[in-house]
């Protein structure tokens, strides 16, 4: 959504400095018909440029990132964006209903992640176990697990295979819900703060009597 916000920014921005240049060469300068329309192009790609450019920047100072991290960030969230298209892949040739929830509360909380991070890079490196950790195994589990299940005849080993694989999806399932909750962890100190400043300023004298209350 945002990055759709950026181009119709742009847009907006290069559409009328092309018509502005188009008339400046057209009436001012005096140049052809032609000669005007392609300094205007020229102009519009310029002017579309020189925004891209600063929005580039903005979003940098904005995530406190360097020109380097935010690459490095950005080649990571590509590696990801495939992974979890994998684990799509899976979820759906998978067709134990029993366990198909729990594989979509999975997916459900891995794409919160990433979509976190796209919107604010800056929180990859609260995100490093996810990235370089749990997303791969989830990954590799999911694709293990499908493999087996779609065999025709399973025998009592692979069954019991199949029960542990499930029983660790749900364990991994519960460690990248931590990892969400840690890169969100500011958010929650802050609406922390927040929820509590706003019960002492609509209730202070409520809240001095329960202070007054645990001194004595």
């Amino acid at each position: 959504m945002y990055k759709f916000l950026t181009i119709i920014i742009r847009i907006a921005v290069a559409i009328p400095a092309m018509i502005t240049v188009w008339l400046v060469s057209f009436f001012l300068l005096d140049l052809s018909f032609l000669s005007s329309s392609g300094v205007s192009l020229i102009g519009a790609a310029m002017t579309y440029g020189i925004i891209t450019g600063v929005l580039y920047f903005r979003s940098l100072k904005k995530n406190e990132l360097t020109m380097k991290d935010y690459r490095y960030i950005r080649k990571q969230l590509i590696e990801a964006k495939h992974k979890i298209r994998r684990m799509h892949k899976t979820l759906l040739s998978i067709r134990q209903v029993t366990f198909f929830k729990e594989m979509f509360d999975l997916l459900r909380t891995i794409r919160k992640i990433y979509q976190v991070t796209k919107k604010e890079p800056k929180r990859f490196y609260q995100g490093n176990q996810f990235y370089f950790s749990h997303l791969d195994s989830a990954v590799e589990l999911t694709e293990k697990y499908a493999f087996l299940y779609s065999q025709p005849k399973k025998s009592r080993e692979m069954e019991q295979v199949l029960d542990e694989t499930r029983s660790a999806i749900k364990d991994m399932k519960t460690a990248i819900e931590k990892d969400l909750y840690h890169i969100l962890s500011d958010d929650i100190e802050e609406l922390n703060f927040e929820v509590d400043y706003t019960k002492y300023t609509t209730n202070p004298k409520q809240e001095r009597l329960d202070f007054d209350g645990q001194q004595k």
